[in-house]
């Protein structure tokens, strides 16, 4: 009879398991796992750096709001474009603090766009006195007609550019932004909304051969 003089360990199997994201990981390799599609590595990530994102994009648009938005845009982007980033030309926290001035500058830019065109209808409405002058009734029917012309040509377009052209005008997309929420390539965002805006040029055409000024806001 043979005495042990320990207990023997009982025998567990080894299974190769994915060791799961440890919130110590490196910025690199959480977004390297961000783009085989770990969604656990984009929370982390996440928690991580969404308040230096924060900050940034504050500090150039000036809007809680605002800044928040930013934020929900650079990391939808991180998730999509993970793949592109290179560790050979800088470091995770440096390609995510550049995703954030970009974002932030872009959305800045549309509300400056946004904010010159509405000054610019607002003097428009008033004479050189500073009262509010109604619009004529040609001048109102002229609008309903390129109203109705715009409608027309809109249900005449392709889906395809229906789509650019509703994330352009009714959303307040970028390019950029647009190709991202759709999964569409850029360059073909680029043709397709150029297409379309030919084709809406073309209908609401003024009299005098100019062209109605919201046509080319984001040409």
């Amino acid at each position: 009879m043979i005495l042990l003089s320990a207990p023997v360990r009982p025998f567990r199997p080894v299974v190769s398991v994915p060791p799961p994201t440890a919130p110590e990981a490196a910025d690199e390799q959480l977004l390297r796992e961000c783009a085989e599609g770990r969604e656990a590595s984009l929370s982390v990530l996440y928690r991580r750096r969404a308040p230096l994102v924060r900050v940034i994009a504050f500090r150039v648009v000036n809007s809680a709001a605002e800044a928040e938005d930013v934020v929900q845009d650079v990391f939808l982007e991180i998730w999509h474009q993970a793949g592109r980033f290179l560790e050979s030309k800088g470091s995770g926290l440096a390609w995510i603090t550049t995703l954030a001035r970009r974002r932030a500058i872009d959305r800045l830019r549309r509300k400056q766009a946004y904010l010159r065109a509405q000054d610019r209808y607002r003097d428009d409405a008033f004479t050189e006195s500073g009262t509010f002058s109604p619009p004529s009734p040609d001048g109102g029917a002229m609008a309903a007609d390129r109203a109705r012309a715009v409608q027309q040509v809109m249900s005449t377009l392709p889906a395809a550019q229906q789509q650019v052209v509703d994330f352009a005008f009714f959303r307040g997309c970028s390019q950029r932004e647009t190709a991202l929420r759709t999964g569409i390539p850029l360059g073909t965002i680029k043709t397709r909304l150029e297409l379309a805006l030919r084709k809406i040029r073309a209908a609401i055409l003024t009299p005098d051969g100019g062209t109605a000024e919201w046509a080319y806001l984001h040409a």
